[in-house]
């Protein structure tokens, strides 16, 4: 059995069912990442582990044990806020001592424990300032530390990267499956964001509509996602999506968007109907040569994202694509001249028309 197994887990709010049948099996150690849009219930979720709130219907289990009745100080897991939730009248060292005061450890062995987990966290030089004196950075490593110092067994970190600025997060990135691993503890982690998803997690848990609809490793989710929605949820630009008709026989794929026909090679299955076809924008390519199967488009506009460059183009008959391209790509664009589009038909997602959930 999993250290961690939630089954049938149920949430509601008056007529809002916030969870409505969530399941995870977790091992001991692992990082899994709770993402999902706001709104999703990933906080209720980590009140309901944590004891703070309990569930209406569901089980959870800790290393084989049934935990649903324990209070939060009895469950031997801690959780760190979004809002940092500092003690506001102690200093640094007093907030992360607090929960070894609380089981009332004598002074030395608390004197080593901060400094063990300060040192870690590289916030030694401000124990002894106020919250309202710390960084947002120093204030999330400081609310770390606390989760972490009494060493528990299951940590809940509730988008702890949120409230502070890009240069901090993206160290916080790094540094932070390092700083676990020392800990050796299982971790559950909230965010919103897919690219920290993708770089922190062992395994993602996408969700949405009250339940887990994709638990897989970071690359799986995004090159296979399970439905239309995760699939949208995963990529900046958003994919492309259409719905149309696909015709697809031993491998030969036939795609209409309006007048226009994509014609490749793809899959063995044999298809022949309406279907919501999905392409991510890295996934075709522009080039002012034509070529085999290539179609001309229209140059909308552009725009530079990250180390990218996203078009919008428009297909002759009025349908819009995002396309992204390298930098360094771009610069053999010429938007003046006649462009034409090639798709990676490899990296086609077919989706059924109906419930959205993934055939390919």
């Amino acid at each position: 059995m999993s250290y961690l197994q939630i089954n049938n887990l149920k949430k509601s709010f008056k007529d809002d069912h916030v969870l409505k049948d969530v399941n995870i099996s977790i091992e001991k150690g692992e990082f899994f990442v709770v993402f999902g849009p706001s709104g999703s219930g990933k906080t209720v979720l980590l009140r309901l582990i944590s004891g703070i709130m309990f569930q209406d219907n569901g089980n959870i289990q800790m290393d084989g044990k049934n935990i649903n009745q324990l209070n939060p100080e009895e469950r031997d897991i801690s959780m760190a806020f979004q809002n940092f939730a500092l003690y506001p009248h102690m200093d640094a060292f007093e907030n992360i001592a607090s929960p070894l005061r609380a089981n009332k450890s004598d002074d030395e062995t608390i004197d080593k424990k901060v400094k063990e987990v300060s040192s870690l966290l590289k916030i030694e030089h401000v124990l002894t300032h106020m919250p309202k004196e710390l960084s947002n950075g120093q204030k999330q490593r400081t609310s770390l530390a606390r989760s972490l110092i009494s060493k528990p067994s299951v940590v809940l970190l509730d988008d702890p990267l949120r409230n502070v600025d890009a240069k901090i997060r993206f160290e916080m990135r790094l540094e932070l499956p390092k700083i676990l691993k020392e800990f050796n503890t299982t971790v559950i982690y909230i965010t919103q964001d897919y690219r920290e998803a993708m770089a922190l997690g062992d395994r993602i848990g996408v969700l949405y509509d009250g339940k887990f609809n994709d638990i897989e490793k970071p690359r799986q989710v995004y090159n296979n996602p399970k439905s239309l929605t995760s699939a949208k949820l995963f990529g900046d630009p958003t994919i492309n999506n259409f719905t149309t008709n696909v015709q697809i026989n031993n491998g030969s794929i036939n795609i209409n968007i309006g007048d226009e026909k994509f014609i490749g090679k793809n899959s063995n299955q044999n298809i022949n109907g309406k279907y919501i076809v999905g392409i991510r924008p890295e996934d075709v390519q522009l080039s002012n040569k034509k070529s085999d199967n290539s179609i001309k488009v229209e140059f909308r506009t552009k725009t530079p994202l990250n180390l990218k460059i996203v078009y919008l183009i428009k297909f002759l008959n009025g349908v819009e694509m995002l396309c992204s391209v390298s930098e360094n790509e771009s610069l053999s664009i010429d938007e003046n001249k006649e462009l034409f589009l090639n798709i990676d038909y490899s990296k086609i997602h077919l989706f059924d028309s109906n419930n959205e959930e993934t055939i390919f």
